[in-house]
């Protein structure tokens, strides 16, 4: 089986690696030459783990190749998957689906034989239609269901994890009306039968709606837990252990669950929008959605908020943030709690030096972080978590990277400014309290605030 993916960004790649993985024939289209040029030399051009080692066996095997050209790349294909951007719209919230209906035309102008044309990407419910629309108005000559199918296959890879998430999968979801397309991504999946993987086939509508809607579900649940840390903080209550105790109820579940700053990334702000949008488009009320939108959205301030008013009882008005990126074991900003904090910090007059384990002083993404948010300009990065917290009056945790998880905190405390007890702000709760005695000690849904 052969299989075309097009788009070479974080879905197609590690689509098109893992695929390869499982002995198929894979060839991932870009546009972006010099991404291309830097695939095909063993450069990566995102951080995932273990990614590089996948895509390079997979190139060594043969199996995995990369190009700009489409039409040579689907002659032949069994499936082509759509795996390009889909950014949030500017103005109104709805995902932008320019990028997705443009691989249709040039699909279409590119198939020379029947294929599944696959929407990999995150895309709205109607989306599956409107391409098999332009894929037969480009091609007045083919017929649905003859010359191709359309299904929706959306995917569920969390970075940090997403070899893991793809080969190992929770669920598989397809949607199509094409008993043709179905045997045809039975046996692309296969290989997952051997784990017995659920897969579960559907109309393209619902399968399209299934993303958002977990998705949607997940950052509600996040949401809930940050709003009951607000509330363990007034009651003296301790959320860790709120969160086990609710998390054993097999209806709940623990995952989740942590308490933090907010959510971020690619994946949660944007298609928690695009849910809104849908629903509003259909005239259906998603009040818990649009809340959950715009209290994660007020929570990162919040958490500017209570470092801003934490700093007025030391003397020297410097913080250091431990963590750039919105979750461990990723290069990603996108919505980080860190970029909507650091300027609200800087705003007070307040000195900010910086540590993460791949943006730091030295370090070849940096100049990314720089162009991504400029207010970070005015900031001080260094080589690592010792030299950020030097002379520091705070210091505060904002992404769980393993090595923050064992920290020499005595080192740390020697190396503050210890004119007054230094803060100690872990926003991911991973000390515990009674190991911070030498620090003023702020855990979320632990301290509270009042009490530094």
């Amino acid at each position: 089986m052969k299989i075309t993916v097009v788009g070479a960004g974080y879905v197609g790649l590690v689509s098109g690696a893992c695929f390869a993985e499982f002995g198929f024939e894979v060839i991932c289209v870009d546009k972006d030459r010099l991404k291309i040029d830097n695939l095909n030399e063993g450069k990566i051009p995102i951080y995932e783990p273990g990614l590089d080692s996948l895509v390079n066996q997979g190139v060594k095997a043969k199996r995995l190749k990369f190009t700009t050209d489409l039409k040579s790349s689907i002659e032949g294909s069994d499936v082509v998957m759509i795996a390009v951007g889909t950014p949030t719209r500017r103005g109104d919230g709805h995902a932008d689906l320019t990028y997705v209906y443009e691989s249709a035309r040039e699909i279409a102008q590119a198939l020379d034989g029947y294929a599944v044309i696959v929407n990999k990407s995150t895309v709205p419910v109607g989306t599956s239609r409107k391409v098999a629309e332009i894929i037969q108005n480009t091609r007045p000559d083919f017929i649905e269901g003859t010359s191709f199918d359309v299904a929706s296959n959306p995917e569920f890879l969390r970075e940090g994890s997403a070899i893991n998430d793809f080969i190992r999968p929770d669920r598989i979801v397809i949607g199509t009306n094409s008993e043709k397309a179905q045997k045809i991504l039975q046996k692309l999946y296969r290989p997952l039968y051997l784990i017995e993987t659920p897969i579960v086939f559907t109309t393209p509508q619902t399968a399209e709606l299934i993303k958002y809607a977990a998705n949607g579900f997940l950052a509600m649940k996040i949401s809930f837990i940050n709003q009951m840390a607000d509330l363990c903080e007034k009651t003296n209550a301790d959320v860790q252990v709120l969160a086990k105790g609710i998390g054993l109820d097999k209806r709940i579940g623990g995952k989740f669950l942590h308490a933090g700053p907010g959510y971020g990334g690619s994946c949660f702000p944007k298609d928690t929008l695009a849910l809104s949008q849908i629903a509003a488009s259909y005239n259906v009320k998603c009040s818990l959605i649009d809340d959950v939108i715009q209290y994660n959205d007020q929570r990162k301030l919040d958490m500017a908020e209570k470092i801003i008013q934490a700093m007025k009882s030391v003397t020297n008005k410097k913080v250091t943030i431990l963590g750039l990126t919105f979750k461990p074991n990723t290069d990603d900003l996108r919505e980080a709690p860190s970029i909507a904090i650091i300027p609200q910090i800087l705003k007070n007059n307040i000195a900010v030096s910086i540590y993460d384990p791949l943006y730091y002083l030295g370090s070849e993404r940096l100049q990314h972080a720089l162009d991504y948010e400029p207010e970070l300009k005015k900031t001080q990065f260094e080589k690592s978590a010792y030299d950020a917290v030097k002379d520091a009056g705070c210091v505060v945790i904002l992404t769980e990277w393993n090595e923050f998880r064992a920290l020499d905190v005595e080192k740390i405390h020697k190396l503050m400014n210890t004119k007054t007890t230094p803060l100690f702000m872990d926003f991911r709760n991973i000390y515990r309290p009674e190991d911070m005695t030498a620090f003023k000690y702020y855990g979320i849904g632990k301290t509270s605030i009042e009490t530094l």
